[in-house]
């Protein structure tokens, strides 16, 4: 395949894989919190609806949960792989974080899991209780740990690099805790509940478009809506704390984010433009004087680096960074006017009736993924061209492996993970689609699954009988 880079290759294999993967843990950090609050507050006031809710959409969480766990195996694969020398150099401090995490996190995760959705009417309902809340940490400590290591990354601390050239600790709360963790760790987190917010939101609103008076999806549209009105402008914030930590330490890539080429004073605010890598300029810009240095510096005539400060082989691609930049930040803000929006209906008692703002929130339901996915974009692609920022640069972090070989297992990866997860996804609708009652069962029987569209598994049929005649259980 002459032609072809086979680093370009990988990297493609990469992004294509974790892209699929990072929606998955965005929507089950922020729904398996929500299932804790959902069961707290049943415990808490006996309302039915809150425990219909819960069993509703924990069944939604189980096959959410059930694919990131499957298409995470396949990114950790991958490092031996396509990138087996960058697995090499920094193994030495990926690893145990990678390791941390599956110690931690996945084994507190799979052994509350099976309690949480099989065991409500086994094991009492405290300790039942105690599960959901053990996955709902688990699902935590599992970003805590992968973040941490994007982060160490991003801003790597805490390490030396031996005559081999590996990253080998230092000091291992330096690592953990380097510069940039703390503004990913808030910024991922609170994104994964504003994505199951828009989530929960999107169906709650469907199916009120269908019956305004359905219980359960009141409920669970005005729980999505507090959420977007009080935590959007908290990610606002977040977004802007993180932004003042993005300049300290990686400021080419904020100069790409910004589409800068000139070192300025008072820099202007550049909303739309076309950033132009060889002709080193921003075309057809459209930008207000000033308020660059403003939000950046926090100073009217603050100073903003351009491009130009850095070789053209360390500059990121400004195009990719400056456009996946303003999806994400567009994003949040139509996330901060729905979630104020509702506030005006919840005023006004109309919160159930307005059909405009429940098309909006239909709508709405899964530009959380998409703003999660330029987010990651924003971040990974204005690293480049470095997989250890400004020390280990991906072109030699790649493994000896031919552009045949990459393309032939990219175009795998590509027609495996259209099949199975768009048929995952798909059952996902089904179940969203189906109407939630006041008495949602615990767990789904033929009944419940025919009426979202689904036939049944002779397995699960043979669940139904065991259900239907508990005299032939053993």
């Amino acid at each position: 395949m002459d032609g072809f880079d086979p680093v370009l290759l990988a990297r493609w294999q990469f992004a294509f894989t974790v892209s699929f993967h990072i929606i998955f843990p965005a929507f089950t950090i922020g729904l398996a919190s929500y299932l804790a609050v959902l069961e707290a507050l049943w415990l808490a006031t006996g309302r039915a609806s809150f425990l219909s809710l819960f069993n509703y959409w924990k069944k939604i969480f189980a096959v959410t949960f059930a694919m990131g766990v499957v298409s995470g195996l396949v990114m950790s694969y991958q490092f031996g792989t396509n990138w087996s020398v960058f697995a090499d150099k920094a193994g030495p401090v990926i690893g145990p974080l990678m390791g941390y995490e599956v110690l931690t996190a996945f084994f507190l995760e799979a052994g509350f899991l099976g309690v949480m959705l099989f065991g409500l009417n086994k094991v009492g309902r405290g300790l039942h209780f105690i599960a959901t809340l053990m996955v709902a940490i688990g699902t935590f400590i599992s970003a805590f740990w992968i973040l941490s290591a994007n982060s160490w990354m991003q801003t790597p601390d805490g390490h030396a690099i031996n005559a081999a050239g590996q990253f080998t600790p230092v000091d291992w709360w330096a690592i953990i805790f380097n510069p940039s963790f703390p503004y990913r760790l808030v910024h991922m987190v609170i994104a994964a509940y504003l994505t199951t917010a828009l989530v929960v939101g999107a169906v709650g609103a469907w199916h009120l478009l269908r019956d305004k008076m359905n219980e359960p999806a009141r409920v669970m549209f005005s729980m999505a809506m507090w959420m977007l009105a009080l935590v959007a402008p908290v990610q606002i914030l977040a977004g802007d704390m993180h932004g003042l930590n993005t300049i300290e330490h990686q400021p080419a890539k904020i100069a790409a984010m910004e589409g800068h080429f000139e070192t300025r004073a008072g820099a202007p605010l550049i909303l739309f433009g076309w950033p132009d890598m060889e002709a080193e300029e921003t075309l057809y810009e459209i930008a207000i004087p000033q308020l660059g240095s403003l939000i950046l510096t926090h100073d009217w005539n603050g100073v903003v680096n351009g491009l130009k400060e850095w070789p053209r082989e360390d500059r990121p691609n400004a195009l990719i960074v400056f456009w996946s930049f303003r999806i994400m930040v567009g994003l949040g803000f139509l996330m901060l006017g729905l979630g104020l929006w509702s506030l005006w209906g919840r005023l006004r008692r109309r919160l159930y009736d307005m059909r405009l703002l429940h098309i909006a929130a239909l709508l709405m339901g899964p530009m959380g993924f998409v703003a999660v996915l330029a987010g990651w974009v924003t971040t990974e692609a204005g690293r480049q061209p470095y997989t250890v920022y400004g020390l280990l640069r991906t072109s030699e972090s790649a493994a000896p492996v031919a552009a045949e070989a990459v393309a032939a297992s990219l175009l795998a990866f590509i027609i495996v993970y259209f099949a199975v997860f768009g048929a995952g996804t798909f059952y996902l609708l089904r179940l969203m689609a189906k109407t939630p009652h006041r008495d949602e069962p615990d767990n789904p029987s033929d009944a419940h699954l025919r009426s979202a569209g689904i036939v049944p598994a002779p397995a699960l049929e043979s669940v139904g009988e065991l259900q239907s005649h508990p005299e032939t259980r053993p």
